[in-house]
């Protein structure tokens, strides 16, 4: 996160049109590593918690605040905080083998990335329950369906398609943000306050016994059924 955070702070300030998030391989994002958590929650659960926090809020806010247009070509399985935080980008497409999930409950996690917000206003609340509490997997074309991605491409020719049909690099910068600026700013202080709120919850997880222990339970069972 840190790191991704880190090439969007660079990509605000030079003299790129946008960004395009993508992936090398065919997995485009696990969401959190529930093995580090663990680890770091054993030793000081307390203070590892609200550096979780911290980490997690900052990450999710760059995302809100970044002027620059974020296009994201998903590729493969986007789980958890991969998915989430599809909706604070500004175009998202996806070939045919990729697919959508946020098994939070099955993680012993509340939801992240403001998909508390952003998920029952795209795809309504049925379905959003169905994706945040449930665990839905969604298929590519069942994501365009609700609107979590716009288009849908064949894998053999993803790459291709991708690149053509990104027509904003003749665009002129100023109309570009500010045409984002207009778009995003009615809902900028209501995520932040969803961020707050859910990164607030996720502490409070991590911060107690009855959490650690679910998070335990579901790395041990990843364990065995390794």
């Amino acid at each position: 996160m840190n790191e991704v955070k880190s090439a969007l702070e660079i990509a605000a300030v030079d003299d790129s049109k946008f960004v395009l998030l993508s992936v090398v391989g065919s997995v485009f994002c696990c969401g959190l590593d529930f093995d580090i958590i663990v680890k770091h929650l054993k030793y000081n659960r307390k203070r590892a918690s609200v550096k979780l926090e911290d980490t997690i809020k900052n990450f999710v806010n760059f995302f809100i605040v970044f002027m620059k247009p974020v296009i994201v070509s998903v590729k493969g399985p986007a789980i958890g905080l991969g998915a989430s935080i599809l909706p604070l980008c500004d175009v998202v497409w996806a070939n045919e083998k990729a697919w959508f999930q946020t098994p939070y409950t099955r993680f012993g996690q509340s939801p992240d990335g403001c998909s508390t917000i952003t998920f029952p206003k795209i795809m309504g609340r049925a379905a959003a329950n169905e994706m945040l509490i449930n665990g839905w997997k969604m298929n590519a074309q069942e994501a365009c369906d609700k609107v979590l991605v716009s288009q849908v491409f064949w894998s053999e020719t993803f790459t291709q398609e991708v690149m053509v049909r990104i027509q904003i690099t003749s665009c002129n910068s100023f109309v570009l943000e500010n045409s984002k600026a207009l778009v995003c700013y009615n809902m900028n202080v209501e995520l932040k306050q969803a961020n707050e709120r859910e990164c607030e919850v996720l502490k409070k997880i991590w911060a107690s016994a009855q959490g650690m222990e679910y998070m335990l339970k579901y790395v041990q069972n990843k364990i065995d059924a390794f």
